[in-house]
């Protein structure tokens, strides 16, 4: 090996020594990271149930938790309804032992969703309900619904109790 090649060796290799140190110099100093602690906050356990009634979309009985304002009772039943007096605003919660009544779906305000959730309503039934309710004005008593098209004696027979057309 000549002169100049011993000397390009020995610069090659200083060059290497100082990467390497240089790399283990700047590793040492990194900061370890530590490990990433998530928290998820609390699950909100529900307190109760309230009936929310009159001048709303789907009143009934609605579960609350602790941080629920009025406006979230009233928008879980719908909203309120155009023209309400919200002057006359009037909340019921319903005592410990008190026994809870099933919630009824006003088939004059429903909408196709809360219709379809009845048994024996789908979606075309639902929209029938819609279609008659647009076509001839309010049910005045939950019977009429059998001149609904689709809906017979048998279907009626299962959802009468679940049904109302209070206001």
């Amino acid at each position: 090996m000549s002169g100049s090649q011993k000397y390009w060796a020995l610069v090659i290799i200083f060059l290497i020594a100082v990467i390497i140190g240089g790399g283990l110099a700047i590793w040492a100093r990194y900061p370890r990271s530590q490990p990433v602690e998530i928290i998820l906050p609390p699950t909100q356990e529900m307190l109760g149930e309230i009936y929310v009634g009159g001048e709303v979309s789907n009143p009934g009985i609605y579960p609350f938790k602790e941080d629920d304002t009025i406006s979230d009772i009233i928008q879980a039943a719908g909203g309120v309804a155009a023209g309400a007096d919200l002057s006359e605003l009037k909340l019921y919660i319903p005592s410990a032992n008190e026994e809870a009544l099933p919630q009824k779906v006003n088939i004059n305000r429903a909408e196709a969703w809360l219709l379809e959730a009845l048994p024996g309503i789908g979606p075309s039934r639902a929209q029938a309900i819609i279609r008659y309710r647009q076509q001839n004005g309010r049910f005045h008593h939950t019977s009429e619904l059998l001149e609904v098209e689709g809906i017979g004696i048998i279907t009626y027979e299962k959802i009468k109790h679940l049904i109302t057309v209070d206001d």
